[in-house]
C-alpha cells in the first residue's frame, strides 16, 4: 500500500516544484555534448573506406594489382577482414574503387585551378603543370597504382572508361586554355593539349621507372618548355 502513496507524493511535489533556473540552457548544453559523438559515429564509415583505400594504395606499389590479397590490405589498415568485405565486398569492387579514388583527387585538384577566376589562363596552365609534378599526383605510390591500372585497361573496361576520362579531362581543359591563350585553330589547340596529355604520362612513367635520371622538378621543367614552345609571349623556357 505504500507505493501508490510514494507515487502520489513524489508526483505532487514534482508538479508543485518550480522548475530550476538554466534547466532549459542544461539539458540544451547535455544534448549539445552528445552531437559530435553522433557525428563521429557517423563519419567513421567514410573514414574507414578512406583507410582501406589508402592501404590498398600502398598495398598495390608495393606487389601489384594481382598480387595484392584482402589479406595484405587488411593488415596494412590493422583492421578485420569483416570491415573490408562490409564496404567493399570483394577484392575487385576494392579496386574499381581504388582507382576512382585516384581520378577523382585529379579531377579535383585539375577543376579547382580550372574554375579559379582570379587566375589568367596562362596563370591556370602554370598551376595545372606545377599540380601535375606536385608530391600530391606525382607520388611513386600513386603513379605505380595508376600504371598498374592503365595495365589491365585493355581486358578491364571498367578500368579503361575510368583512365580514359581523366585523360579526355586533361586534353579538354588543356585545349580550352590554349584558345584562350591566343590559339586561332581549333585543331591545334587540340593537337597541342593531346600532345601535353602524352607528355605528362611519359614523364609520369620516366619518374617512377627511371627516378635517378627524372625526377619531379625536371618534368616540370620540360612542361613547361613544351608550352613556351607554342606560347613564347606567356611562358619562358626554363
Amino acid at each position: 500500500m505504500s507505493l501508490p502513496k510514494t507515487r502520489s507524493s513524489s508526483s505532487s511535489t514534482r508538479s508543485a516544484a518550480p522548475p530550476k533556473a538554466g534547466s532549459s540552457a542544461s539539458a540544451k548544453k547535455r544534448r549539445g555534448a552528445v552531437a559530435p559523438k553522433t557525428r563521429r559515429r557517423a563519419a567513421a564509415p567514410e573514414q574507414r573506406r578512406e583507410q582501406l583505400i589508402k592501404s590498398t594504395i600502398k598495398c598495390i606499389a608495393r606487389k601489384g594489382l594481382s598480387s595484392t590479397t584482402m589479406a595484405d590490405v587488411t593488415k596494412t589498415a590493422k583492421l578485420s577482414l569483416g570491415i573490408v568485405n562490409l564496404h567493399f565486398q570483394s577484392k575487385e569492387k576494392l579496386l574499381v574503387e581504388v582507382l576512382r579514388y585516384i581520378a577523382d583527387e585529379y579531377k579535383a585538384g585539375w577543376d579547382t585551378i580550372i574554375q579559379d577566376s582570379n587566375l589568367e589562363p596562362a596563370e591556370k596552365m602554370q598551376a595545372l603543370i606545377d599540380f601535375d609534378y606536385s608530391e600530391e599526383i606525382a607520388h611513386p605510390a600513386k603513379l605505380a597504382v595508376w600504371f598498374a591500372f592503365w595495365g589491365e585497361s585493355s581486358s578491364r573496361p571498367t578500368y579503361r572508361k575510368i583512365c580514359n576520362d581523366a585523360d579526355l579531362q586533361t586534353t579538354a581543359s588543356v585545349k580550352t586554355l590554349c584558345r584562350e591563350l591566343g590559339c586561332r585553330s581549333n585543331k591545334r589547340a587540340e593537337l597541342i593539349a593531346t600532345g601535353y596529355t602524352a607528355l605528362a604520362d611519359g614523364l609520369w612513367l620516366d619518374i617512377l621507372v627511371t627516378p635517378a635520371e627524372m625526377d619531379r622538378a625536371l618534368a616540370r621543367d620540360i612542361s613547361l618548355n613544351y608550352m613556351a614552345s607554342f606560347f613564347p609571349e606567356h611562358f619562358k623556357s626554363p
